[in-house]
C-alpha cells in the first residue's frame, strides 16, 4: 500500500499492516456489539452437557434428581414395543418422556431419564450427565400445586416430506397432546409439542434407538372472542410459536 504526503511516497511496513488490521478487527467487533448484534461465540456448548442445554451467563443451582417412585406413582411403562419398528420406538419414547408425576419428579428431565432405555448410548450418557438449572417453569408449578401427573396422546405428524428410512437411519415426527390430573381432583392441560426424532441402529433387524430430539412446544390457542367482539383474523390471532407448530418445521438439530 502506498500513501502520498507532500509529494513523497511512503511505504507502510508489514508490522504497520498487521497493527492496522488488528485495530480494524477490534473496532469492528466493538461496533457490532454496540449495535446489539449477537456474538455467536457464546453459543459454543459445554463438554458433557445435554444437547438441549444452553450455557447461561451465571451458573445456577441444579435441580436434584426426582424421588424414587412409590407405589402410587403414575408414570407410563409401555410393554411389547417392537424395537425393530422405528415408529413404535418413537411413540413409546414420547409417551414416557412426557409422562410426568410431580409428586415424585422435580422437573421434566426426570421423565427424560426414564425414557433413556430407547436412547443410543451416546444420547443416554449426555442426558445422564446433564443437570437442569433450577426452576421447571410456571406450567410445571401449576401441576405441582395439584400434585398432578400427566398422560399424553402421541400421534404421527409426518407430512411425507421427510427422508425415507434406510437400513440404519430413520426420522419420525410426532405430535404430543397431554392432560394433567391432580391428586385433588383437578384436571388441566398437559404437555403439548411437536417432536422430531432421529433414530439409528447398528444394522438391519437390530433395535432402533433415539439419537437426536428436536422439540417445538405448542403455544396456547388464542381465546375465543366474546359475542360483542369481532373474531380476529388468523394473521393476528396466532402467535409465532403457534405458526411454527402448524407449519411442521423439519429441523433435526439435537435438543
Amino acid at each position: 500500500m502506498r500513501t502520498t504526503r507532500t509529494g513523497t511516497a511512503v511505504r507502510t511496513g508489514t508490522r504497520g499492516n498487521i497493527a492496522a488490521l488488528t485495530v480494524v478487527s477490534v473496532a469492528g467487533i466493538l461496533a457490532l456489539t454496540g449495535c446489539g448484534l449477537r456474538d455467536h461465540r457464546e453459543d459454543v456448548g459445554v463438554s458433557g452437557s445435554s444437547p438441549s442445554s444452553v450455557p447461561s451467563v451465571a451458573p445456577k443451582a441444579s435441580l436434584p434428581p426426582g424421588r424414587p417412585l412409590g407405589t402410587d406413582a403414575h408414570v407410563p411403562s409401555p410393554s411389547g414395543v417392537d424395537g425393530t419398528d422405528a415408529t413404535e420406538v418413537s411413540e413409546a419414547w414420547a409417551e414416557v418422556a412426557y409422562g410426568y408425576d410431580t409428586k415424585y419428579d422435580y422437573g421434566p428431565h426426570d421423565a427424560i431419564l426414564r425414557s433413556a432405555r430407547w436412547f443410543t448410548p451416546a444420547k443416554a450418557a449426555a442426558e445422564r450427565s446433564y443437570h437442569p438449572a433450577s426452576g421447571a417453569g410456571a406450567e410445571w408449578n401449576t401441576w405441582a400445586g395439584h400434585r398432578a401427573w400427566t398422560t399424553v396422546k402421541v400421534t404421527p405428524d409426518d407430512d411425507a416430506d421427510g427422508p425415507a428410512d434406510t437400513a440404519v437411519l430413520a426420522y419420525r415426527a410426532l405430535y404430543v397432546e397431554g392432560t394433567a390430573r391432580g391428586r385433588d381432583g383437578w384436571t388441566g392441560t398437559g404437555p403439548r409439542a411437536n417432536v422430531y426424532l432421529k433414530l439409528t441402529r447398528a444394522g438391519g433387524g437390530r433395535p432402533w434407538r433415539v439419537a437426536e430430539v428436536t422439540t417445538v412446544e405448542a403455544a396456547d390457542p388464542p381465546p375465543l372472542p366474546s359475542p360483542s367482539e369481532p373474531a380476529a383474523s388468523p394473521s393476528t390471532s396466532m402467535s409465532p410459536s403457534a405458526s411454527m407448530m402448524f407449519s411442521n418445521p423439519s429441523s433435526t438439530t439435537p435438543s
